[in-house]
């Protein structure tokens, strides 16, 4: 038998073993922490070196094996099973259903918070992707109408590993299992979330459906034809599903205790923010931070942002494909850019922006979600830890010489931030409205409603 370290030279090193395996470094990190390849890997990698079955770490002793075993794939429920999860190779996980009886198919993702499932479920940014949590306790602060990020919620399904949880929280006005009912949203509890967070980590976020039926019974050939049918986000603009219908006005303020959420009654600018799926608490920083703020949607023309006489112009997140939604975006923001307007974005709005300025981006294999993520300040020094919901990145080879890198992750070294050098426009790929560190990136408002003063003077 051969060694991980063997294994790995024989595929060329490790770069070239997670390429050929389609995963990450991490991946082959983890071979090497426990001296095993696991199953799933096997396929890609006697096809890569002609070793025979018996050759691999943790393969089994009956060496007339040729294919590695299968995750759960009985497509004859279990015993009590009330929901299951249907990847797109075939792959099922089955649990208990709970949330609305319906089938809803996505990108399946995780999120690796311990906090905030109700701004998660509502934040725009999920739009066509059902979430697993890593925190087991989901439930635990049930549900209320000031958390929501968005009137109505855009992730598809979510994942859990236990039931959920009662509410136990003196904000609560519904249960979770309630609220995802009345919005159509169906859940999975009871499998190994582990397991499939294991899975997005070294093979990236697959397509699948998410299904409950309370009787038990599932037509697993056509969960098996959506799952395998459905295209991926890759290429799909759902900043149009997402956005308004129509420009609004917006002045209310940053919750705070006792008082709640207040409201902005002398805004020194006015700034106008293109909805990709804005959520909400970035409009209440905006105003928080001194802003007028006017909502627009997402087509809306470069001409027709600047009909407002915004002092700013800033750029909200958003789900989907970044080169897709640029089609209408990207002529857009660089007639606000030619006009010298200061510019801000955030998330789908960082990647606009980049876009905008001649830069490339693409799809990470399993994307950043969660409130713990380590970014750098570059011209600061400081370390941010942030709160992400991506699945695209901005190319820093890409930039063009009159823009910089301002923020980069210390988790993967992949692109968190950059500024124009010739015009006043910056964005960062994070969340800086969310309240992981817990108010780490709130700068970046102030820092706006600075580059709005000085353009001004």
């Amino acid at each position: 038998m051969r060694t991980v370290e063997e294994i790995i030279s024989l595929l060329g090193g490790p770069e070239a073993a997670a390429t050929r395996c389609g995963v990450g470094t991490e991946a082959i990190r983890k071979w090497r922490q426990a001296r095993a390849i696991p199953a799933k890997h096997w396929p890609a990698v006697l096809a890569a070196t002609g070793l025979p079955l018996s050759d691999l770490p943790g393969a089994p002793a009956d060496t007339t094996r040729t294919e590695p075993p299968m995750a759960a794939t009985a497509e004859t429920p279990p015993e009590g099973a009330t929901g299951c999860l249907v990847l797109a190779d075939g792959t099922i996980f089955w649990g208990r259903g709970f949330g609305a009886e319906a089938a809803m198919v996505g990108e399946i993702c995780f999120n690796t918070g311990m906090t905030g499932y109700q701004e998660t479920l509502t934040d725009p940014s999920y739009a066509g992707q059902v979430i697993t949590f890593t925190f087991p306790h989901i439930g635990n602060v049930g549900t209320n109408a000031e958390d929501l990020e968005s009137i109505t919620p855009a992730a598809r399904g979510l994942i859990v590993k236990q039931d959920v949880t009662e509410p136990a929280n003196w904000r609560s006005t519904k249960h979770l299992d309630a609220w995802l009912k009345s919005h159509g949203i169906p859940g999975l509890a009871g499998i190994d979330t582990r397991a499939l967070t294991a899975r997005i980590r070294d093979g990236g976020a697959p397509n699948g459906v998410v299904c409950h039926s309370a009787d038990g019974r599932f037509d697993i050939a056509a969960l098996k034809a959506q799952a395998a049918g459905w295209p991926g986000l890759e290429g799909m603009d759902l900043a149009k599903e997402v956005t308004c219908r129509q420009s609004f006005g917006w002045d209310e303020t940053e919750w705070a205790w006792p008082a709640g959420f207040g409201r902005q009654s002398a805004p020194r600018f006015k700034v106008v923010a293109v909805d990709y799926g804005a959520k909400r608490n970035i409009l209440r920083c905006l105003a928080s931070a001194g802003c007028e703020v006017v909502v627009v949607p997402a087509t809306t023309t470069a001409d027709e942002i600047l009909a407002h006489k915004p002092d700013g112009v800033f750029l909200s997140n958003g789900p989907g494909d970044p080169a897709a939604t640029g089609a209408y975006a990207i002529p857009a923001i660089r007639g606000v850019l030619d006009k010298r307007v200061p510019v801000f974005g955030i998330c789908l709005g960082h990647q606009l922006l980049a876009l905008a300025l001649g830069a490339k981006t693409y799809k990470l294999a399993r994307g950043h979600r969660g409130a713990n993520q380590p970014v750098k300040d570059l011209e600061t020094g400081k370390v941010e830890i942030t709160s992400q919901n991506h699945g695209f990145a901005v190319d820093p080879k890409t930039l063009p010489a009159n823009a910089k890198v301002t923020h980069v992750s210390l988790f993967d070294g992949t692109n968190e931030g950059i500024a124009a050098t010739d015009r006043p426009a910056f964005s960062v790929q994070y969340h800086p409205e969310a309240s992981p560190g817990p108010s780490d990136s709130h700068y970046l408002f102030h820092r706006f409603v600075e580059m709005i003063e000085r353009n001004r003077a």
